[in-house]
């Protein structure tokens, strides 16, 4: 164990997140392969290493700091890109059933490859776009909790997000800088698609201090038959 490793461990262990080296190793694993796939196809402008261990895997894992995982047992990572923040998360929390989707299969693919290289079990990868997927059985008002990392305005992923989440489960938007001005023009697609903000968490990640925030979204009841619409509305037309 190297002191980039060593000092992940230790911040996440402040947030009662116990790692074992195996896990390290998969963690490692991943940077690997990250960067290895990224000199062929576009998935982070972030590759240096200590940089992945925070700016990806750390920040990826404060998710946990809000939300207790262990009592977790499907998750869906909604459009996530190389990943983030579902694969740090099932690393840390391998009880939790997985389904991460996005509408671009290159990403789906590389996916595939981390999941095999990391020996990951009870993952499911879709290559979809939120709004075909959110009305289809077994994913609609399915899941314990839906995440979201920078993906678009809370207004859009409300209704990305919330038709995957089960009535009393919860939606995560993991944000950056201050969501004030979102959140209120949010209120009518929470309202629409029944979800209801429990709390916000602002916190900062370590070193660079950048500013991160946690909204989560309690599902009161089941999505409406008429969401999510049709596949590119939510971005053009947004329910504000």
């Amino acid at each position: 164990m190297d002191a980039i490793q060593q000092q992940f461990k230790q911040r996440l262990a402040e947030h009662s997140i116990v790692i074992n080296d195996s896990q390290l190793e998969q963690f490692e694993t991943y940077y690997r392969v990250l960067v290895e796939w990224n000199e062929k196809m576009n998935l982070t402008g972030i590759t240096e290493r200590d940089a992945v261990y925070t700016k990806h895997f750390y920040d990826s894992l404060s998710l946990a700091f809000y939300v207790p995982l262990n009592d977790v047992k499907s998750l869906a990572d909604i459009g996530s890109g190389a990943g983030f923040p579902g694969i740090p998360l099932k690393i840390c929390f391998p009880q939790i059933q997985l389904t991460i989707v996005d509408s671009l299969n290159k990403r789906i693919q590389f996916l595939a490859h981390v999941v095999e290289q990391l020996g990951l079990e009870d993952v499911e990868l879709i290559h979809s776009r939120a709004e075909e997927l959110g009305r289809k059985t077994g994913y609609r008002d399915s899941y314990d909790l839906v995440t979201a990392r920078a993906v678009a305005r809370l207004a859009v992923l409300n209704e990305f997000c919330l038709p995957f989440v089960r009535e009393g489960g919860h939606f995560a938007a993991m944000k950056g800088s201050d969501p004030t001005e979102e959140i209120k023009e949010a209120s009518y697609s929470l309202k629409e698609l029944k979800g209801k903000i429990k709390h916000i968490q602002a916190f900062q990640l370590p070193v660079e201090d950048a500013a991160r925030h946690m909204i989560i979204i309690e599902k009161r009841a089941a999505t409406p038959r008429k969401y999510p619409r049709k596949p590119g509305t939510p971005l053009k037309t947004p329910l504000v």
